[in-house]
């Protein structure tokens, strides 16, 4: 149960003056739904506003303090368009204040005709004409007073200002409660930190990279002890040792010898389920790394020692095409596998829960639907959950439950980690890698292409479809935005329907899952043969008859995205390819990156070097789907700050007691604070 202390924090954001159901929206899609919400929302930087005699002392971009004086109202004649208030400095300047949206009324009222006024924003020049575009402050008063005005700005969505949140930070900032110390004494004393409270507001209050380390490590430590707790806890839990006598896995007729690397994680897994303490590993691999291989001899260890295992998918077709490979691989083995999903309905769901229940079904492979209350096991032993970031801690102890003993668990990814994350993100568990491809796994033959050779790529795509092969075509974003140069899916996907007609089907994330499936199956089946998508396939189907691959404004992804992307191609052909179309600027880091997918084929490799290009990029918080990202520390913050919170975290769990005494009790509002608090459920047995 959450600590009494914390309940303020934990508030609807209505208690707030100035919130009711139409600023509930903006706000919650931001995530700000809690008064602890709007406390972490910290400002993404601060501007210093210089206060000028009139716009001839200033320059387009740059934030400044001028009194103006309206003059005219114009709207526009579309709803959608701009509304401008026309106005003059001292001097006769012309300044255009331009609102969008709903924006527009408070223009009507703040700014009337002939009044002169002090106008906070940046000064920028569209179409030789001076405008200020929403600016942040429109006061009455002198605002000499205001020079060298420094304020924070912060994430906003549409429907919310900087004044409203600013207003809404005050009045939660003066609500905050003082909470015990978490931080080891010495630790404080050596940095010099603030409290957990005076370190909020100094953060909001200007640039403050003391208070803002110390609200990082306050995020790391909350994450380190709550892996650090799974871990301890799952240790003290009394599993079932599956020994495992070989005689199904003898059976096994692979079609290629296992590479070194899953000989060697055949060897670490089966070590951990032959004891009676529960595994936890994460398994990482490239795509086609050989990761379900090892999947399957750890299932079927489970089996020969009259156990059962589960594998959970992320999606039902990728859950599908997991029961299809399973069955084929473990055909000589005649172990009984089953699939069980949402769409599971009736009679053939009934049988598969009493198969499940009486023992006569060994494996089961599906989605969420696999740990719903509904479904029992006879004796569940072990877990294997593909993709462990889809997935939140929450859900995996949840199926873990499922078990009459706890089972074993065995997490894989296809997403390589920076070694320098993998404490920070998979810190409760032992991790085995697979760096090897099996062997006659050929290389993708990637080049980089300019998007203004797009009339050829189409052409080229046209003939390599003409020979009855199949081909991707991935954009980066689902929607145009203001530049005319991002090719959105559903702009691509009209243009290459032209072309194609009916050969050509699309899937983004903004489809109902239906629709995906239903669209990834006739790719899948061979009756379309183009697929225009998002990064949804990055987890997907394999297709062996897609060995061609284009991805639009390549320079716009990550290195760790693309090797996953260009991942899916190839699986089954003897030369497969990968266009990388770049825009027409790219930045030196865009170059390095896009030259760097021409020469590696290493994930691993790659993502370590992501990380150095990007500064971490979307590698941080690839927990989803319950484990929070980190949402305050930063890629630097980790580097510096993570071992040090490890170190804190042993020493509370080793030599402090744990979560007992008084400072396991602050620590306890630390895990309940950054919602870390299932490390605190899993101490009572989930």
């Amino acid at each position: 149960m959450r600590p009494d202390i914390l309940n303020p924090l934990f508030a609807e954001v209505e208690i707030l003056d100035g919130v009711g159901p139409k600023l509930k929206k903006p706000l919650g899609r931001l995530g700000l739904e809690r008064l602890r919400d709007i406390a972490f929302h910290l400002p993404e930087r601060f501007v210093t506003r210089r206060a000028v005699r009139d716009l001839d002392d200033a320059h387009p971009g740059e934030n400044i303090i001028v009194a103006l004086t309206p003059t005219e109202h114009r709207s526009s004649r579309s709803p959608r368009g701009p509304y401008r208030v026309m106005a003059q400095d001292d001097a006769g300047n012309v300044c255009a204040l331009t609102y969008f949206g709903r924006a527009s009324y408070n223009a009507k009222k703040q700014l009337p005709v002939g009044e002169r006024r002090w106008v906070v924003g940046r000064l920028d020049q569209y179409d030789q004409m001076l405008q200020i575009v929403h600016p942040d402050h429109v006061l009455e008063e002198d605002g000499a007073s205001l020079q060298r005005l420094s304020e924070p700005v912060y994430a906003l969505s549409e429907g919310l200002t900087q004044p409203k949140v600013m207003s809404l930070v005050a009045q939660v900032l003066a609500k905050l409660p003082d909470l015990p110390e978490w931080i080891e004494p010495t630790q404080v004393g050596r940095a010099d930190w603030p409290t957990w409270s005076e370190a909020i507001g100094r953060a909001h209050r200007g640039e403050d990279a003391i208070a803002r380390d110390r609200l990082a490590y306050d995020e790391l430590l909350a994450n380190a002890l709550a892996l650090m707790l799974v871990r301890a806890a799952n240790r003290q839990r009394q599993g079932q040792a599956l020994e495992g006598v070989g005689s199904l896995r003898a059976k096994l007729d692979l079609p290629f010898p296992l590479t070194g690397a899953q000989a060697r994680s055949n060897a670490e897994i089966a070590a951990d389920l032959a004891q009676t303490t529960p595994m936890l590993r994460l398994l990482q691999g490239d795509v086609g790394a050989g990761k379900t291989v090892v999947a399957l001899e750890a299932m079927l260890v489970a089996v020969e020692s009259g156990a059962q295992a589960a594998l959970l998918a992320p999606t039902e077709i990728l859950a599908r095409q997991h029961f299809e490979t399973l069955q084929a691989m473990a055909r000589p083995t005649g172990v009984e596998i089953a699939r069980l999903t949402g769409r599971d309905k009736g009679r053939a769901r009934e049988s598969i829960l009493m198969g499940l229940l009486d023992g006569s079904i060994d494996i089961v492979v599906g989605t969420h639907a696999i740990f719903q209350d509904t479904v029992a096991y006879r004796n569940l032993g072990l877990i294997v959950i593909d993709e462990q970031h889809r997935f939140g801690v929450a859900q995996r102890l949840q199926l873990a439950s499922k078990g009459r003993r706890q089972p074993h668990t065995l997490a894989m990814t296809a997403t390589p980690i920076p070694r320098s994350l993998t404490l920070a993100q998979y810190g409760e568990m032992d991790v085995s890698r697979l760096d090897e491809m099996p062997p006659g796994r050929k290389p993708i033959d990637t080049r980089v292409v300019a998007l203004e050779r797009l009339p050829e790529v189409v052409d080229g795509v046209a003939r390599h479809i003409a020979e009855g092969k199949q081909a991707f075509w991935v954009c980066p974003m689902v929607r145009d935005n203001e530049s005319d140069d991002i090719a959105a899916a559903e702009a691509r996907f009209a243009a290459l329907k032209e072309r194609f007609g009916d050969d050509v089907v699309m899937v983004h994330g903004q489809l109902t899952p239906e629709m995906k499936d239903a669209a990834m199956q006739r790719f899948a089946s061979g009756d379309a043969s183009l697929l225009v998508a998002t990064t949804v396939i990055e987890v997907g189907v394999d297709v062996p008859k897609a060995s061609l691959m284009v991805i639009e404004q390549a320079e716009r992804f990550g290195l760790a995205q693309l090797h996953q992307l260009r991942g899916r191609v190839g699986r089954g052909a003897d030369k497969s390819t990968c266009l990388l179309l770049r825009g027409e600027a790219l930045s030196e880091t865009g170059r390095e990156r896009l030259a760097l997918m021409r020469e590696s084929q290493d994930g691993f490799r790659l993502a370590e070097e992501d990380l150095r290009l990007r500064g971490g990029g979307e590698l941080l918080g690839t927990r989803q789907s319950g484990d929070q990202a980190f949402g305050i520390a930063t890629l630097d913050q980790i580097n510096r700050l993570l071992p040090l919170a490890h170190d804190d975290a042993r020493l509370l769990m080793e030599r402090d007691g744990g979560l007992e005494g008084k400072r396991g009790e602050a620590a306890r509002i630390l895990l309940y604070l950054f919602e870390r608090d299932w490390g605190v459920k899993t101490l009572r047995g989930g």
